[in-house]
């Protein structure tokens, strides 16, 4: 038994582009990015961080390329990772040629930040050659000077006119693999900006709030925002920008689809907030259960609630469930009670009960498959 549906939502339909092996746009599910923090001439250090960001579940990494140092320590980390790497790369159209040879999934780099025509030339000839798509990225922090000038502040409407501008060049050059940022620090403002463009452009679109704030402001600012905009349909990929590690991006990014139904992967935790009906600690045992079954990739659904009140309703809708009890707490395993627990070996049994519905629900998959084939 298990919650998990198909998802309301109605997604914008556009172009689909591929970054490495990962597609984005077109019936492909939202992707989830996040970008390394480490310096990037530190090989060592940002494969690390990109590894993790991996066993989290990333599906796209973006790494800044700020100089031609870093762009040489890029080739190197490339040969090391196997997730697709975004190349961030501002003002030098060198660096970008040299990416491109050195095997960068997606260059994201604004077409008229690099300068004369020849040289975007260039550039695009380069990903057009390498089969590279380009994300193009507008940040209400770097308008143009003109822009600023004309609306006095950054608008929703200054933003899809400098990117506009980014399109154009590329219409120019008849380069359409590429897709499109609109961020802003305000919610409202980033929201408007990217209803406005979904309309006029086929690409696929990059959502995010830049610069959010921390872990726990940043969440909320990034799920208010980029959650109104993807339930609208329109985002074609995410990034959950935090002043945090690259990590929480990551599992905020996984958590913000899941609860859209538009991903599923690992655990869906369905717990109550807790008050003085509970039969044991959820706090705790919320806290506990999340770290130790991390390593989860296959989605499952598990409730943990504290009383009778509502944990049967609960538990009967999940794939284990727990409701709070005395003197023991009963479990629910696809619907049906299973088991009783008392306080003392609560978590250690709930982890594995949870553990066996795994290892139950890939054998089943490993079956379909072999009779399948």
């Amino acid at each position: 038994m298990s919650i998990h549906s198909h998802s309301p939502i109605v997604r914008r339909k556009s172009r689909k582009i591929w970054v490495g092996n990962v597609p984005v746009g077109g019936d492909a599910p939202i992707s989830v990015q996040t970008m390394t923090n480490t310096p990037t001439e530190d090989v060592a250090a940002t494969v690390a961080q990109i590894k993790r960001a991996q066993d989290a579940g990333v599906d796209i990494v973006r790494v800044s390329v700020p100089s031609m140092e870093a762009a040489d320590a890029f080739g190197e980390i490339k040969k090391l990772v196997t997730v697709p790497l975004v190349a961030d790369i501002h003002f030098d159209y060198k660096i970008a040629l040299k990416v491109a040879d050195l095997g960068v999934d997606c260059l994201r780099i604004n077409p008229g930040n690099i300068g004369r025509e020849d040289r975007i030339r260039e550039v695009v000839a380069a990903a057009r050659h390498n089969g590279i798509p380009i994300r193009i990225g507008v940040n209400a922090g770097s308008l143009e000077k003109d822009l600023q000038v004309k609306y006095g502040e950054p608008t929703p409407d200054a933003l899809v006119e400098s990117a506009m501008r980014h399109i154009d060049i590329l219409d120019r050059m008849n380069f359409p693999d590429f897709k499109l940022s609109l961020k802003a620090s305000d919610i409202f403002m980033t929201v408007a900006a990217y209803r406005k463009i979904a309309d006029q452009i086929e690409q696929p679109l990059h959502l995010g709030i830049t610069e959010a704030g921390g872990l726990r402001g940043g969440t909320v600012k990034s799920s208010i925002g980029l959650g109104l905009l993807m339930f609208d349909g329109i985002g074609d990929t995410i990034r959950v920008s935090l002043a945090a590690d690259p990590i929480e991006e990551v599992k905020v990014g996984w958590d913000m689809l899941k609860s859209l139904k538009l991903r599923s992967r690992g655990v869906n935790f369905i717990a109550c907030p807790s008050c003085s009906r509970q039969n044991f600690d959820v706090i705790k045992t919320m806290n506990e259960l999340e770290n130790r079954l991390e390593d989860i990739r296959t989605p499952i659904d598990v409730a943990i609630i504290g009383c009778v009140v509502n944990g049967p309703g609960e538990a009967k809708e999940v794939d284990v469930g727990l409701t709070g009890g005395s003197p023991n707490n009963l479990i629910y395993i696809d619907g049906k009670p299973a088991e009783k627990l008392k306080n003392e070996n609560l978590i250690d049994g709930l982890e594995a009960m949870v553990r066996a519905s795994v290892a139950k629900k890939q054998q089943a998959l490993k079956d379909i498959i072999v009779s399948d084939s």
